[in-house]
């Protein structure tokens, strides 16, 4: 349990989901206004970025798969495997839509 210490000088004790809970949320707001402020000229660069940390979660995703050895299939393996699956759209995604983003930027002829 966190133990919050409020004005008043008492405390509190706040349960660990909720916490999470509540940095997950600020995460949410945070991410929107820092992807929706950048400049068009940084797209491709924050795409590029975006795609290697993906890359990088993709090497946690399938460590989780690979957890669960001789108990077979468990909740980490599955939620592994879910985001094995969701690490590779975002990748594979992410170099097609740079791809594109690129090819307007070539002279034609």
């Amino acid at each position: 349990m966190e133990m919050i210490i409020m004005a008043s000088g008492s405390t509190a004790l706040v349960s660990p989901g909720v916490f999470q809970l509540a940095i997950f949320v600020l995460a949410i707001f945070v991410g929107y206004y820092v992807v929706w402020s950048v400049t068009p000229a940084l797209h491709t660069p924050l795409m590029a970025v975006t795609n290697a940390i993906s890359s990088v979660i993709i090497v946690g995703a399938l460590v989780a798969v690979s957890s669960s050895g001789s108990n077979g299939f468990d909740l980490s393996s599955g939620m592994g495997f879910v985001a094995t699956l969701l690490c590779a759209v975002n990748i594979f995604g992410g170099f097609l839509v740079t791809q594109r983003m690129l090819a307007m930027y070539k002279k034609k002829g």
